[in-house]
């Protein structure tokens, strides 16, 4: 059994995880934080980190970007391995993720969801194959309330296909201002809000011929909250370093 501390218990991943892990006999949350009080939980729930004395595997953080240093520090004064699925973060905040990877072990991805990871490999396995014959464009698709745009899940998928490309690559965010022919080396990243979308993500490989389109749907946020469970059972356990969920992934095709 995975013992957790779950940082963000109150908003609304934060009760999709403590949802999956009711009766699963594979977690415990033994402990939240939260700046909301909230006594209908089974387990405590902390305003102040440091008046928890609760013993745990990991913590799972889905916050807000500026929670993410003082939930950061709870995990380098206590020596856990820390999950990182709060997006949005400052290059400050991320740069200081990395400097506690030295000291933790640290796991962060800008989207939890195995399908969409998965997605990331096969876009790069896409772009050694077809580009630059094929242009390569990103759509993405969020609901009414989310601030940021284009998604991190967006940028995740552009920095994936980036790294198969031997030149410079430029990210063009919507063409309104642009007045000139697309460059070979461009990829264009394109956002949609609306509604209740939870999220959608789609990777256009365009020739003169055909299209080859990759794409991912989430249609609950569980999925997000299970690839949180899993990211969890994955850090248990492990020496300090930087992870993501492509070393998840490389377990289920063998690299």
């Amino acid at each position: 059994m995975v013992k957790i501390f779950l940082n963000g218990c109150c908003g609304r991943m934060g009760k999709a995880i403590a949802a999956l892990c009711y009766n699963n006999p594979d977690y415990k949350i033994v402990a939240g934080g939260d700046i909301i009080e909230n006594n209908t939980y089974d387990f405590p729930v902390y305003t102040s980190l440091n008046e928890c004395t609760e013993d745990f595997d990991v913590i799972i953080d889905f916050s807000n970007a500026k929670a993410v240093p003082t939930i950061l520090e709870f995990a380098l004064n206590r020596k856990k391995p820390f999950i990182c699925c709060t997006t949005a973060l400052s290059d400050e905040t991320v740069a200081s993720i990395l400097k506690a990877s030295e000291t933790i072990p640290v796991f962060k991805s800008a989207n939890m969801s195995l399908g969409i990871n998965m997605m990331v490999e096969l876009c790069k396995q896409a772009t050694r194959i077809l580009y630059p014959e094929f242009d390569i464009e990103i759509v993405e698709a969020h609901h009414n309330r989310k601030l940021d745009a284009p998604s991190g899940t967006a940028i995740m998928i552009a920095n994936g296909i980036k790294e198969e490309i031997d030149e410079n690559v430029e990210y063009v965010y919507d063409r309104h201002s642009v007045n000139k022919a697309r460059s070979k080396n461009e990829i264009g990243i394109s956002s949609i809000r609306g509604g209740n979308i939870v999220g959608e993500h789609s990777a256009m490989f365009i020739s003169d011929e055909e299209i080859v389109t990759i794409s991912h749907s989430a249609q609950t946020r569980d999925v997000f909250a299970k690839g949180a469970l899993t990211a969890a059972k994955f850090m248990a356990g492990k020496e300090k370093g930087y992870y993501t969920m492509s070393d998840v992934i490389a377990q289920y095709i063998g690299e």
